[in-house]
């Protein structure tokens, strides 16, 4: 569907109770348009009944009347404006109430004039849950608000300098900084330095008692070290932000202990033009549609905008744009607030703009610890929450936050992907900085709308997402996790897979581009993806447990999954944030998981069949007495989904150690289900640039879970727990033809392969329902007789039916099994494998062979009964796909006993 259409099918699903209500006050505001001169608020001569307004009024300024606010006015218990309310700027003025409706214009300054003295609005909460609408509902009440029915809100402050860096490291102790632009900051302005470590509570509040040129001195030393230098070609100079601007909208300080502030919410007609205001404990917790400043299902907002504000010591959170199109979100400062912070709420919003905003401190709660539902190492959990389930629920459902995923908080939270990301920063989130978490049709107000049957977040490309930076979150961009109809959300859910035709499914990828991006001390991933045909460009990661794990979308079914291309990843850079455990301040550094402190810091996870990595140099991973690491890895410690497609090319290490694979151990792991994949691993050296050996194969040589590709051809290396092996490698399954996937599975397209991933979404949850109330899962089928490949006398213990194999060697299969099947897969046409399998007798295809040496000799797949044994030669007659795929078998024989 064409956006104009979208956008105007919005106003479709508005009640027609408040679309006629808004259209019957702007024919009376019409019809009053010859506009009387400007009046005094404090000339008795303004008002009907000749009294300046007292307190406890409730206050009406009629259409075609524009009154002028000079006077500080007493606490109100309401005001309506149907006409124009400015306020003066020769004075500082401070206006209070318990609510304003504004069917008219609220004027503070202009986008050519902006206000220049101080202006309050101050939102009390004396007379409690009141409703003066007229149009009733939770979602259409005023309490402790402003209220926009077809009215307009401008606000022009004059502080455009909204946050900057600092220039130099400011150390414990110091009363000064140094930053890049203090031009327009002022004695007495509140600003706040962001977290330059893995702990966002080490942001921090001052005022400034003095400024010359870009040195700010300090009301009182700093707590906390910040970082403020370029290290490593990787900037962890920490940001900055301005608090303070000269027109404040806030909740009278009683929500300090309410979690009860104000909100600003526009409705269909309304336009809100903010520019430079500051909005202070706004918000109110843990209720729906009460947020610092909300569009709400405004349709085409294009012109509006919200920039150089800051929000910050909120309740509920920060900007929200709902159902709202072309919005324009800049330059905005965040701090200390709660929930989703930036946030697109249902997934029909398209076309907004967010550029250049900071986010700092982004809490789950404002009091309690998030539960969050994240990819955790098993060490670091909460051993309260031992199972699994019941820990689901309690994030889930709670009820601590407004929605579930406000458990595993994000400071940008991105349900639609045609809206554009650019420069900005999330510094300090208690979970997530970027998340992009995409319903599968947009939902909440739009949920089953015939509009919404034509979107498709999870099938959208995307806008642009470039020059973003994520620093001191759990995870710093999560690109996956989608978002269920009941707000809940799983892991294994269907993927971000941008098409050339959304409405169909079958139609051809298209690739997605996140360029520039950098994502550093985080304390688990610096970024985390799951999809098909993405590219991740100019990638700068640093001082992160992960750098980075991409996750595939659709089966392992595209060209490629993931590639990250002319990047940087640094393992530990100059900046040693905040040591505080024995173990980090004996290591001298903080360290990104306290309860693991030997947990391995690496720097890019392989995962699930094709991954590219091209021009990208990796530095400062060595092991040391604290714990082991290496710049390249894999997903610690995955089960499925290894190809021996995943590539490297034009690598390059400055003080690295090329590769690591730890030895499995479940504190490390977020699942630990057995490792499958992980056993049987493999990486491409395209080009040699990793290990010398061009056209190499790096493998799992741990002494527990060698490959049986290696031999003594291959280099080992025992720091590594790998070896580099040289030859056609590829694929052996050992049980269901199929390879890693059922038989009985259809997925030879697109449709059938996601209804398939649809119903293998084990994490999705009944809303609300307790754990016994969900159904049992499927029984699992007895587990088969384990399996082992013996080769030059070596014994090689096979997990999972899979091994790497290659090409030109012979191999004894030992197993009780009855029944075995053997295929082969991405290998070069022309290979062969024999297998010996002691025991067996029969084969269900192949040709006979009446010797081995017949058998040596065949060029196609074939067989040879000799003495106890059968012996089997796999021969790859197909040439190898340019797509992997676990069920594009190239060479199968099922043999029985």
């Amino acid at each position: 569907m064409r956006k104009k259409n979208r956008s105007f099918l919005l106003m479709a699903l508005l009640s027609a109770s408040l679309l006629v209500s808004v259209l019957t006050i702007a024919r009376a505001q019409n019809s009053g348009a010859t506009a009387a001169k400007a009046t005094k608020w404090s000339d008795p001569a303004t008002w009907p009944n000749r009294k300046v307004p007292v307190a406890g009024d409730k206050v009406t300024i009629d259409a075609g009347k524009e009154v002028v606010l000079d006077v500080n006015t007493p606490p109100l218990n309401g005001l309506t404006i149907n006409g124009k309310l400015s306020f003066a700027n020769n004075r500082d003025v401070e206006l209070t109430t318990e609510w304003i409706m504004l069917h008219g214009e609220l004027e503070i300054g202009t986008e050519k004039a902006p206000h220049t003295r101080k202006a309050t609005i101050t939102l009390t909460d004396n007379v409690k849950g009141e409703d003066i609408s007229g149009v009733g509902g939770t979602t259409n009440r005023v309490d402790r608000g402003i209220m926009l029915m077809g009215g307009t809100l401008n606000l022009h402050g004059d502080r455009t300098n909204s946050w900057t860096k600092l220039s130099s490291t400011a150390n414990a102790g110091a009363t000064s900084i140094q930053v890049l632009n203090a031009a327009g900051w002022r004695v007495g302005d509140e600003i706040v330095l962001a977290s330059t470590d893995f702990d966002p509570r080490q942001a921090e509040r001052r005022t400034i008692s003095a400024v010359s040129g870009n040195t700010i001195t300090l009301d009182k030393k700093l707590d906390y070290m910040h970082f403020g230098k370029i290290t490593f070609d990787v900037d962890e100079r920490g940001e900055v932000g301005l608090l303070t601007r000269n027109i404040k909208l806030q909740a009278s300080a009683d929500a300090e202990q309410s979690f009860y502030g104000g909100h600003v919410m526009a409705m269909v007609g309304s336009k809100m033009f903010v520019d430079s205001v500051e909005f202070n404990r706004m918000g109110q917790n843990m209720t729906l549609a009460r947020y610092p400043i909300h569009w709400h299902l405004i349709g085409d907002a294009q012109g509006q905008y919200i920039k150089n504000a800051s929000l910050h010591d909120t309740y509920n959170r920060c900007v929200t744009v709902h159902g709202t199109n072309f919005l324009h979100v800049e330059n905005n400062v965040t701090y200390n607030t709660v929930g989703h912070c930036f946030f697109l709420e249902d997934g029909i919003e398209h076309g907004n703009e967010f550029v250049h905003n900071l986010a700092i401190q982004t809490k789950c709660h404002p009091t309690l610890d998030c539960v969050p539902t994240n990819l955790a190492a098993n060490g670091e959990r909460d051993s309260k929450y031992a199972n699994r389930q019941a820990y689901r629920e309690m994030s889930f459902h709670s009820g601590n936050t407004l929605l579930p995923s406000d458990n595993t908080v994000a400071s940008y939270w991105i349900t639609n992907p045609d809206n554009s990301f650019i420069d900005n920063v999330a510094a300090g989130s208690d979970e997530n900085g970027f998340w992009l978490s995409l319903p599968e049709h947009p939902q909440g107000a739009f949920k089953d709308s015939e509009v919404s049957k034509t979107i498709w977040p999870r099938r959208t490309p995307l806008r642009a997402f470039r020059g973003n930076v994520a620093h001191s979150n759990f995870d710093g961009f999560m690109f996956d996790r989608n978002i269920y109809e009941d707000n809940t959300f799983g892991l294994a859910t269907i993927p971000f897979l941008p098409l050339a035709n959304p409405a169909d499914l079958d139609s051809e990828v298209v690739e997605t581009h996140f360029e520039s991006l950098t994502s550093y001390k985080n304390r688990n991933g610096g970024l985390w993806s799951r999809g098909d045909l993405f590219v991740f460009s100019d990638l700068k990661l640093a001082d992160n447990a992960i750098g980075m794990t991409p996750s595939a979308g659709d089966i392992g079914s595209s060209r490629f999954k993931s590639r990250l291309v002319d990047s940087l990843v640094v393992g530990e850079t100059d900046n040693r944030g905040n040591p505080t455990t024995p173990e980090e301040v004996a290591y001298g550094r903080s360290l990104p998981k306290k309860l693991i402190p030997d947990f391995p810091i690496r720097g890019y996870e392989y995962y699930d069949y094709r991954d590219d990595v091209v021009n990208t140099t990796f530095v400062n991973f060595q092991d040391n007495d604290r714990r082991k690491t290496g710049a390249l890895s894999w997903l610690l410690f995955a089960s499925s989904g290894v190809s021996t497609g995943s590539t490297v090319s034009g690598a390059k290490f400055v003080n690295a150690k090329p590769v690591y694979f730890p030895k499995i151990d479940s504190r490390f792991d977020n699942d630990n289900r057995g490792g499958v994949g992980y056993r049987t691993l493999s990486i491409h050296d395209l080009d040699g640039s990793v290990t010398g050996i061009p056209d190499s194969h790096i493998m799992l040589n741990d002494g527990e879970n060698d490959s049986v590709v290696t031999d003594d051809s291959c280099a080992i290396h025992p720091t590594w727990n790998a070896s580099v092996c040289t030859g056609d490698v590829g694929r052996l399954n050992l049980s269901d033809s199929r390879g890693e996937l059922p038989g009985t599975v259809n997925i030879e397209t697109r449709t059938a392969r996601f209804a398939f991933l649809s119903s293998i979404g084990g994490n999705r949850p009944a809303a609300g329902a307790a754990p016994a109330a969900r159904p049992a899962p499927a029984a699992r089928p007895a587990p088969q007789a384990p399996i082992a490949l013996v080769r030059n006398g070596k014994e090689f213990h096979i997990t999972g039916n899979q091994s790497t194999v290659r090409a030109g060697t012979e191999i004894l299969v030992k197993t009780e099994r009855q029944d075995v099947s053997l295929s082969l897969a991405e290998m070069d046409q022309g290979s062969w494998v024999i297998f010996e399998l002691p025991g067996f007798t029969k084969a269900a295809s192949g040709t006979e062979q009446p010797s081995m040496d017949a058998l040596r000799k065949a060029n196609a797949t074939s067989y040879f009964r000799g003495g106890d044994a059968l012996w089997v030669k796999l021969v790859v007659t197909k040439p190898p796909l340019p797509i992997v795929r676990p069920t594009d078998l190239q060479a199968s024989i099922a043999v029985s006993r």
